[in-house]
């Protein structure tokens, strides 16, 4: 049998025992056609890089398979029904991950090191850039024009 990592999105309105369900659901699919499902990993609720089908979050879950193609392309073909799912991807690989996949690892990092980082990995500095307020440049159009009178 084939090895393949399966990683698939579900609506961000899914309630959290709901994903477990639907991901229950998907193995049960993999077993019953001659297959396992070697790792389960419920990565949670994340922002998406783009809108998907009006969603900006969704539960992403990760499955490490051992099955025939035959299997994984019935469960995909699942997926593309339910409407649950926004997206999906299988991956065949020629060995399994052994432990956390890499996403748990960098989140276990992240809850470390305690204070939240910027894009550049620096401390995030606020929405200013902790320049200070806004220095006043001079009194504004309006008044101005209405000192004029």
């Amino acid at each position: 049998m084939a090895l393949y990592e399966h990683v698939f999105l579900a609506r961000q309105d899914v309630s959290g025992p709901q994903v477990e369900a639907l991901a229950d659901q998907y193995k049960a699919v993999i077993e019953s056609n001659g297959g396992s499902v070697k790792k389960v990993e419920n990565w949670g609720l994340r922002a998406l890089a783009y809108r998907m089908k009006k969603n900006r979050k969704a539960h992403y879950v990760l499955f490490n398979i051992d099955a025939p193609h035959a299997a994984v392309a019935e469960m995909e073909r699942q997926m593309s029904i339910s409407e649950d799912i926004l997206r999906f991807m299988t991956i065949r690989v020629e060995e399994l991950e052994e432990g956390q996949s890499a996403m748990l690892q960098k989140r276990d990092r992240d809850d470390r090191e305690g204070a939240p980082a910027g894009r550049d990995g620096r401390p995030d500095r606020g929405p200013r850039g902790d320049r200070g307020p806004r220095r006043d440049r001079g009194p504004r159009r309006d008044a101005d024009i209405g000192d004029m009178e």
